[in-house]
């Protein structure tokens, strides 16, 4: 009875914010709430919240700091370089664009924070999205699945839990695996090029005329027109047919000046094919140029603390944000000033992993996560049994998504690892198989990170879960894949 209404509750929730019958804070409330009623256990209601609520404050915590922090270094100027190098590989390309976006969010995961990467690439990225008029699920799709693969570094979470729960080495699960997760990276890249031709085609690319001073034309690429894409954004239709119309910026993230099309000169008065489509506004109030390298050293000394362990991850981000604000801005109107601007970001963020807090609070009170992987153990057939490390890489992908991580690895795991040695599989092919749906666990519900993601590019969590879960899951069946082919699974 529980592992039916377990698979039913999680269904419902997806059908509904998919459909978007239902706003994702008010399913993931809902929805639980209703299902534990179903069980029988709505007198426990209350305690599986706050049990839920407790277990996810710190990463809440961790969250909200995290997006004040970078919020912060992203108005003082510090990822401008970064930005600026990006924009100028894109060419205004979409195609480009879109490969960029995996670049850049492959390159920041290596930080093993999942919302550190999505901070930095959708404020990177955002508003040269809206500029070209492209779509924003293409965007999300590719970061979060980028970031999926490269969320298996053994400081990312995933190799530790797995080599914590079989009681091995994070190395040795992680580094042979190494071959695979590379081919499922570069599967990544090509995903993004064959989305960005797609983008190409039906948008156009922007060419930029030699001269400094000329005004940049959109012009199409095939037989698509481009469209506008909201915030006073618009684009031209045709080549030949003129500029682009409109004028004036629109607003992105964090302060970020988007350049409407068709608004003459550069943001800076300076070189079209740089400043002219520069993704944060370089003549912004909040830069601190003399402070640069201040700002790049706490950044380093913080993700270094984060990766040495040092200090828990909650009370290291609230160290920093307080640190940064202090220094970058000692007036207090104007640390009051950029609080108040990442506030909706926080407040989004926030509420929603405490929401998500109702929904995993539920599942693991009620039995439902339990009753699920037992099934699921259960159902594997006897003749699997030596091929339990393949059964695991394909069982990891709607496990790692519809189950937190921890449910997963330190639940799951060491059952199919039992199983598995019975059959004379060894636990580190177990475990090693046990990482490729993590490029799906990326866009999982129960994923606070996602909801940095979707939030601060304004997409859908409906809509993102529609484009991506198809594509992830393809990324994961390589990186599985490729495995067996290496005889590293």
């Amino acid at each position: 009875m529980l592992t039916f209404l377990g698979f039913a509750m999680i269904a419902t929730f997806l059908v509904l914010i998919m459909l978007k019958k239902m706003s994702p804070i008010a399913a993931l409330v809902l929805i639980p709430a209703l299902f534990c009623v179903f069980a029988g256990k709505g007198a426990h209601l209350g305690d599986y919240v706050i049990d839920g609520v407790g277990k996810l404050a710190p990463t809440a915590a961790m969250l909200m700091f995290a997006i004040v922090y970078f919020g912060v270094m992203i108005d003082v100027g510090l990822f401008d370089p970064i930005v600026k190098g990006i924009l100028r590989f894109c060419k205004a390309d979409p195609m480009r664009v879109v490969v960029g976006t995996a670049v850049l969010a492959a390159i920041v995961s290596l930080d093993g924070d999942g919302s550190t990467t999505f901070m930095i690439t959708v404020s990177a990225m955002y508003p040269l999205y809206k500029r070209l008029g492209l779509s924003l699920v293409v965007m999300t799709g590719v970061a979060a699945t980028a970031n999926g693969v490269m969320n298996t570094l053994p400081w990312g979470g995933p190799t530790a839990r797995a080599a914590t729960a079989l009681k091995l080495d994070a190395a040795d699960i992680f580094v042979p695996m190494i071959p695979a997760l590379a081919v499922g990276l570069l599967s990544v890249f090509v995903l993004a090029y064959v989305l960005g031709l797609r983008e190409r085609r039906r948008v156009g690319a922007l060419v930029l005329p030699s001269g400094a001073d000329e005004e940049p034309e959109l012009v199409t690429v095939g037989t698509g027109t481009a469209t506008a894409a909201g915030d006073g954004a618009a684009v031209a239709t045709a080549a030949g047919t003129g500029t682009a119309a409109g004028s004036g910026s629109a607003e992105g993230p964090a302060g970020m000046a988007v350049p409407a099309a068709g608004s003459g000169a550069p943001a800076s008065g300076g070189d079209a094919g740089e400043e002219g489509f520069q993704g944060l506004d370089p003549q912004r109030a909040t830069l601190r140029p003399r402070l640069y390298w201040f700002n790049a050293g706490l950044t380093v000394a913080l993700l270094t603390a984060m990766i040495m362990e040092l200090l828990p991850i909650p009370v290291l981000f609230l160290l920093g944000a307080a640190l940064a604000l202090t220094v970058n801005f000692p007036h207090m109107p104007d640390q009051k000033a950029r609080i108040a601007a990442h506030a909706d970001n926080v407040l989004n963020v926030a509420g929603m992993v405490f929401a998500a807090a109702v929904f995993t609070g539920v599942l693991s009170g009620t039995g439902m996560v339990k009753h699920m992987a037992d099934w699921l153990v259960g159902a594997i057939p006897e003749g699997m049994g030596p091929h339990m490390a393949l059964v695991t890489g394909l069982l990891s992908l709607p496990l790692t998504y519809f189950m937190s991580n921890d449910g997963f690895y330190f639940g799951v795991l060491p059952v199919l690892a039992e199983a598995g040695a019975a059959h004379g599989v060894s636990p580190l092919e177990i475990a090693r198989a046990s990482l490729v749906g993590q490029a799906l666990h990326m866009s999982s519900p129960l994923v606070p990170a996602v909801y940095v993601l979707v939030g601060m590019a304004k997409v859908e969590f409906g809509d993102h879960t529609r484009f991506t879960v198809k594509w992830a899951a393809l990324t994961c069946l390589v990186v599985l894949a490729a495995g067996m082919v290496f005889g590293i699974i």
